[in-house]
């Protein structure tokens, strides 16, 4: 498709536009779900298309074809000018783009096992057995797995002169138990909550999650939380583990630091943000010991790529260093509103979604030593893990996290569990209070598949790189499912 991309690019360049890119996509997913030792659903699918985007006298404009044909992709340029040419008649200011370099490359990421070449039936065998298995354990009255799988091979150019191929295959999984009586229903999953995990890998990484391994843990939490005590409120030093914190990275940084939430361009979903532009480079977001950045070029991570959706390449950019705010996911437009180039954090949902700012890996620097050492460190605390429950406020400042399970900490030794847990506090003061994070050892990327953004939304893949971590006299409580 590149001569006939080329060809469009020319003519559009002819018609006066300050700027065009295009973008074909061919998208491969598949999915299964299990339920209670039966299969649920399985699908496929393909979709192929192509978006343009067109930069008029400072206006934008974007169509989009599930047409992959020279006539239809003009068609959608067409369609995208004429946009651009109104706004541009109406908008009083005026879209400018950073400088960015040309490139004309390919990449994919690595793999070992393909996994739309292991036959569905061992697939299928997987979650429907672990589910079985689930219902034989004592106390456990449902449970429910699942598989995805996708391949995206995209095509990018632009009026600048880049020609980019990227091909982007994600795998994933996850399953959860519920433990039930006539009074109460309680959840445990694996390895992490609500969507599982992901990874930028191949069917390896199902492989090594094993899911059979994990389940007689995982059941007997389950079951343990039916007799346990409900979390007791009050101000305590809290550990949360790496799946829980990967969660908080996500709702109290990385959307806060989305430089279109933080200019008043993007409010769906995730709100604004209170990292305004004033408080670059001076504002104390954390203690000393909190470096925070976002890397899409973490190996395997779920938002790992090489160039983003306006060819920009992958590079890291720290947003937190030593405790103070120092950066922000940028694109090629906003990043002039602070004085910079952009850091390549433009993606679309497909062919058909318009590139917005998006989070890539964003993930805390390790520190020091081993989850035991931290609760050998800690007289009186509790541990929490595996998000269940969140809310946030439309600035991204006082929040409130619920946990699957928790444990007192008595002593260095951790003790009973608790039900029903739950944190609360405000984003400043609460990463404050971070006196501790683990190291390397227990650090690892948890992948989502399900960030949502934009309206029409818009769904992407993200990592977060993610360890235990320790802080100070947090307000917690008990919050009901």
């Amino acid at each position: 498709m590149k001569g006939i991309f080329v060809s469009i690019l020319a003519r559009l360049k002819k018609l006066g536009v300050d700027y065009a890119d295009i973008r074909h996509e061919r998208i491969m997913t598949e999915s299964m779900q299990a339920l209670d030792g039966e299969v649920e659903g399985f699908s496929t699918d393909t979709s192929a298309g192509v978006g343009v985007r067109i930069l008029y006298r400072g206006a934008w404009g974007f169509a989009a074809t599930n047409i992959v044909t020279e006539e239809s992709a003009m068609k959608a340029a067409k369609e995208a000018l004429a946009m651009a040419r109104a706004f541009s008649a109406v908008n009083t200011g005026k879209a400018r783009l950073s400088v960015s370099e040309p490139f004309v490359e390919s990449y994919s990421t690595p793999y070992e096992i393909d996994p739309f070449s292991v036959a569905s039936d061992k697939k299928i065998s997987l979650i429907a057995g672990v589910t079985g298995a689930a219902l034989r354990e004592k106390g456990i009255s449902s449970a429910e797995a699942f598989l995805e799988f996708s391949r995206a091979e995209k095509e990018f150019c632009n009026t600048d002169g880049a020609f980019i191929s990227q091909t982007i295959l994600t795998s994933g999984g996850g399953y959860h138990v519920i433990a039930g009586d006539n009074d109460d229903a309680q959840v445990r999953s694996y390895p992490d909550g609500h969507h599982g995990l992901f990874a930028t890998r191949g069917y390896e990484l199902i492989e090594e999650l094993d899911f059979m391994g994990s389940l007689p843990r995982v059941t007997a939490e389950a079951r343990s939380l039916l007799y346990a005590r409900e979390c007791p409120s009050g101000v305590r030093d809290i550990i949360i583990d790496g799946p829980q914190l990967a969660l908080q990275i996500h709702e109290s940084c990385g959307h806060p630091a989305e430089l279109d939430r933080a200019l008043g361009a993007e409010l769906g979903f995730a709100g604004g943000s209170f990292l305004t532009p004033d408080k670059l480079g001076t504002f104390r977001y954390g203690s000393p010991i909190v470096n925070i950045y976002a890397d899409p070029n973490e190996p395997g991570g779920a938002g790992s790529y090489r160039f983003d959706d306006e060819g920009v390449r992958a590079q890291r950019v720290d947003l937190v260093r030593d405790g103070v705010f120092t950066g922000y996911l940028t694109s090629r437009e906003s990043a002039l509103a602070v004085g910079g180039v952009s850091n390549g954090s433009m993606r679309g949902e497909g062919w058909g979604g318009l590139p917005l700012i998006r989070m890539s890996n964003v993930c805390i620097t390790p520190g020091q030593g081993t989850l035991d050492d931290l609760v050998s460190d800690t007289k009186d605390g509790i541990l929490m893990s595996v998000n269940r429950s969140w809310s946030i406020d439309d600035r991204r400042l006082n929040f409130q996290f619920g946990a699957e399970i928790a444990w007192e900490i008595k002593n260095g030794k951790v003790k009973e569990a608790f039900r029903n847990p739950v944190y609360y506090g405000s984003t400043p003061g609460f990463w404050a209070s971070c006196d501790a994070v683990c190291g390397r050892s227990e650090w690892r990327l948890w992948g989502l598949n399900s960030c949502a953004k934009g309206e029409p939304m818009q769904v992407a893949h993200v990592g977060h790189g993610a360890c235990p971590a320790r802080f100070r006299s947090v307000k917690v409580g008990v919050g009901k499912p």
